[in-house]
């Protein structure tokens, strides 16, 4: 009896003292930036980071990796960014269709139908709740830069 009364007690104080750290932080995951751009260092910021079933998607430009220039319109510009975003949410094992919340700054306002026509292409479901921002100048003379949320379907 005594042995299970001091267990009981050991528990007690055992589980009050967790209480009293507080929660658990949840777990993160970051996921490394792209390929750098010719002549520039690697970007001090993640590609994206998860928490619990929740992932922050940094904003992404539209220029080739491989010379850091730009497509010559806009159409192809918002291939090439969109597909990296596709390819960030992919790596982290999230869909297109897992996007909750994207914001799209843009060059050129007057861009807005060309991107949107390209942009339904790359959902199935419902659309996420979205910004599209004139920005003026982007780095790197981009014409569009996309960042988003994502949470895990379950």
């Amino acid at each position: 009896m005594r042995r299970t009364v001091t267990a009981f007690f050991a528990a007690t104080i055992l589980a009050g003292a967790a209480q009293a750290a507080g929660p658990a932080e949840p777990a993160r995951r970051y996921l490394p930036p792209r390929q750098s751009l010719p002549g520039v260092p690697q970007p001090p910021f993640s590609a994206a980071v998860e928490v619990k079933d929740t992932l922050y998607i940094s904003g992404m430009i539209d220029v080739d990796p491989a010379t850091g220039k730009p497509p010559a319109t806009p159409e192809e510009g918002a291939k090439i960014v969109l597909e990296a975003l596709k390819s960030t949410l992919a790596a982290a094992g999230y869909t297109m269709n897992e996007l909750v919340q994207v914001q799209i700054f843009a060059k050129d306002l007057a861009d807005f139908p060309t991107f949107n026509k390209v942009y339904v292409t790359y959902f199935d479901g419902p659309m996420p709740a979205r910004a599209f921002i004139g920005a003026g100048n982007l780095l790197a003379g981009a014409h569009f830069e996309v960042m988003g949320i994502a949470v895990r379907k379950k």
